[in-house]
């Protein structure tokens, strides 16, 4: 289980000999041949920010050879965002009395799908917060069951559960996991979640290993940066990542890095992550991990992820609701964060082709897929 592998660790001791790498070190290591994730202090060092131009062009190159010209599209479903856990920095919190809540019923949920298949994408990420009562296992794989009429590929992005559930919804047609971290920070873990199941690090950090051992085939992982050190967080990531490719090598394995927004009516104000050190992170990710996915939402603002096409990510959502109901109906719930990039899918997919690159709405894995 990777918290066994993260236990070797102590994260202010990790950040301290990020902060204290030397412009030496830092081309040391860009001049090895390939590198590996035990360079990655190195590259996500202040020092390696002076070399980010040589680190995109080495990381272009390795995203070309290993995914060619391609961007894989997804949309991401909202079935609910009713939750019982109290985390400082979502507006989801239980405690937020502010928002809108709303839990979809089948035949709304099925609008839904029908709404983003309209727009030929074939790739799904289901959502919920984590509200047992509200949208229970036995729900979500409904859900799945339902998403599978309409779609290629199904990711689920839920609470975390154990190998029996995840057995269940993988049985239903779930292919993928995604589950962020939020921080691996042990001590700033625990003051942000005070109340709820969220609060067991543990639990939640080895969800993916159990996800993997029911049979999901895709993982997804990463932190929201700014709860923590960026630097740091971004470090244990990727070394989540590669344990996670090493060890279940029959997955295929992504990270995520979104920077997170303050929420409002919550307590916590993330720290800033420039749009330089997300694209040192992203690139120094590529060049030690060659064969990871990176994913980018559209909660980054369209200039800026028409200009990181090529330097490393491999999957990006395009026309996005973050709210239940977001594609059929406006405002009639809260969302979960707000969407920067607004553009449809069909002009994504043109920024996409002038820039060489080809949009994959559909993912053929399922289809060539031969046993389990």
């Amino acid at each position: 289980m990777f918290s066994d592998i993260l236990a070797q660790y102590d994260f202010d001791t990790m950040t301290m000999a990020i902060n204290a790498v030397s412009t030496d070190q830092v081309v040391a290591a860009l001049a090895k041949e390939s590198l590996s994730v035990a360079d990655l202090p190195v590259l996500f060092s202040e020092a390696a920010g002076d070399f980010l131009e040589p680190m995109a062009q080495r990381a272009a190159k390795l995203t070309k050879e290993r995914f060619g010209n391609t961007m894989q599209i997804y949309a991401p479903l909202y079935l609910s965002n009713e939750c019982g856990n109290s985390c400082l920095y979502c507006g989801f919190s239980a405690k937020n009395k502010a928002i809108v809540r709303r839990t979809l019923s089948m035949a709304e949920a099925e609008a839904e799908l029908q709404a983003i298949a309209a727009m030929g994408i074939r790739h799904m990420l289901l959502l919920t917060g984590e509200a047992p009562a509200k949208a229970s296992l036995d729900y979500i794989a409904e859900a799945v069951r339902l998403s599978r009429e309409y779609a290629d590929f199904t990711a689920i992005e839920i609470f975390p559960l154990d190998v029996a559930g995840y057995k269940q919804l993988v049985e239903a047609g779930a292919d993928g996991l995604t589950l962020y971290q939020e921080t691996y920070n042990a001590e700033r873990y625990d003051s942000i979640h005070p109340s709820g199941k969220k609060k067991d690090m543990k639990w939640r950090l080895d969800a993916p290993d159990r996800g993997a051992q029911a049979g999901m085939r895709s993982l997804g992982v990463g932190p929201l940066l700014g709860l923590s050190d960026p630097r740091t967080d971004a470090f244990f990531a990727a070394l989540h990542a590669h344990y996670l490719m090493t060890t279940y090598w029959r997955c295929a394995v992504s990270i995520s890095l979104p920077r997170m927004r303050a929420a409002e009516g919550c307590a916590v104000i993330p720290q800033d992550v420039p749009d330089k050190l997300f694209v040192q992170f992203m690139t120094a990710i590529r060049l030690a991990l060659p064969d990871v996915g990176f994913v980018v939402s559209t909660r980054e603002a369209p200039i800026f992820r028409d200009n990181i096409v090529g330097l490393g990510v491999t999957q990006m959502s395009a026309a996005s609701a973050t709210e239940p109901g977001g594609y059929t109906a406006k405002n009639v719930s809260t969302a979960q964060f707000q969407v920067e990039d607004s553009r449809s899918v069909a002009a994504f997919s043109d920024m996409l082709m002038s820039k060489g690159y080809e949009p994959v709405m559909k993912d053929w894995d399922a289809g060539l897929k031969v046993g389990n």
